[in-house]
């Protein structure tokens, strides 16, 4: 028997369940993969709805994997200065086939130094921040370069768990993963990108996203100045 495909999500507090868990269950949905729930010790952490997310595995007991990927959230803010899971991302990047991120969990991976010279993506409202950590934005919902998968804000998680797949064991999987999950979207609003929503939707939003907005862009100034 051929020996399964090691694939990690890593988990934090104050992540935003579905850039996880919309993936997660893409993954989960394979025979061939074993999937992780990584974090620095496996107690319970809150996400930011009602639901909690227990770990299945610590950093430092998680194997080599095939693939790593990075929610986002406002729980990535503290992860973006944290050595050691900045360190745990540069180790398994080493060795992964895939490095990977959905939302803000691509300035994780810009933090750690894996985004430079690479086209990413991530959420609408901290693309301001990917170029101080040396990606170039593509406002795409999933952009590939190389080994290096980066999916836009939440729900882009399930577009990326699909390309990733599809990659990994091929189309058919994908679309029998696809159709599984009957992924088949068709939003009541055309409401989802500031391209398309009505303008003071779009304004109402980025005021009250600014704050959070300006302090991303703080800490990736001052992980930019360290990395010169």
């Amino acid at each position: 028997m051929a020996q399964k495909k090691q694939i990690g999500l890593l988990v934090f507090p104050n992540i935003t369940q579905l850039d996880m868990t919309g993936p997660l269950q893409v993954f989960c949905s394979v025979a061939e993969a074993e999937v992780h729930l990584v974090w620095k010790t496996t107690d319970p952490v809150p996400s930011d709805t009602s639901l909690v997310i227990t770990p299945t595995i610590t950093l430092a007991d998680c194997p080599q994997l095939d693939l790593i990927c990075v929610p986002g959230g406002l729980g990535t803010d503290p992860l973006m200065e944290d050595p050691e899971v900045l360190d745990f991302l540069r180790r398994q990047a080493e060795g992964a086939a895939y490095v990977t991120s959905v939302c803000t969990g691509a300035l994780v991976l810009g933090a750690a130094g894996l985004l430079k010279g690479y086209r990413a993506t991530t959420h609408w409202n901290a693309l301001s921040a990917l170029p101080l950590l040396g990606a170039e934005v593509v406002r795409e919902r999933v952009v590939v370069d190389r080994n290096r998968m980066t999916g836009g804000g939440v729900t882009a998680g399930i577009d990326l768990g699909l390309t990733v797949v599809a990659e990994m064991f091929g189309r058919p999987v994908a679309e029998f993963v696809q159709l599984r999950l009957e992924y088949n979207p068709q939003p009541p609003f055309d409401a989802g990108s500031p391209d398309t929503a009505p303008a003071e939707v779009v304004a109402s939003t980025r005021a009250r996203m600014e704050a959070a907005r300006l302090k991303r862009m703080e800490i990736a100034a001052r992980i930019a100045e360290r990395q010169g």
